[in-house]
């Protein structure tokens, strides 16, 4: 997604990436919370997009979705993406943009990761080393 600068070196993404995800991002989260779907997957389904990543020329947008208080189903990814025309064309009417990027969608799994760290700063072994020690001990 970054692309190399005059040096070589890998930067992040530009300023217009960011703030077309941003907006892209409120969009979808304004359809969402409107819950305008016919598919019956997402029927009583509410979605969160957490964060979207915009590629450098604008064109594919990654959205990263949860449920709220739980992880979305294969069958609700599939039907995210069944409906990815009608926000596609809410998000072209939304956001000015000279393409309407298309649309792709990702679990979200920052929570879980957190989680995860979480449990491992908990164990026994990881709280010994991370607790502060006395002089004289190694």
């Amino acid at each position: 997604m970054s692309k190399p600068n005059h040096r070589g070196r890998n930067e992040g993404p530009s300023q217009r990436q960011l703030r077309v995800a941003e907006e892209i991002r409120h969009t979808l989260a304004a359809v969402f919370a409107r819950e305008e779907f016919r598919d019956p997957d997402l029927h009583d389904v509410r979605v969160t997009v957490t964060e979207v990543r915009a590629s450098p020329d604008l064109k594919h947008v990654t959205a990263f979705v949860s449920a709220l208080g739980k992880d979305l189903t294969k069958e609700q990814l599939a039907a995210l993406k069944r409906v990815s025309p009608f926000l596609r064309r809410e998000v072209a009417h939304a956001v000015r943009l000279k393409y309407a990027p298309d649309l792709h969608f990702q679990p979200d799994t920052a929570l879980e990761y957190a989680t995860h760290i979480n449990e491992v700063m908990h164990r026994p072994e990881v709280a010994r080393d991370l607790a502060p020690r006395k002089d004289g001990e190694e």
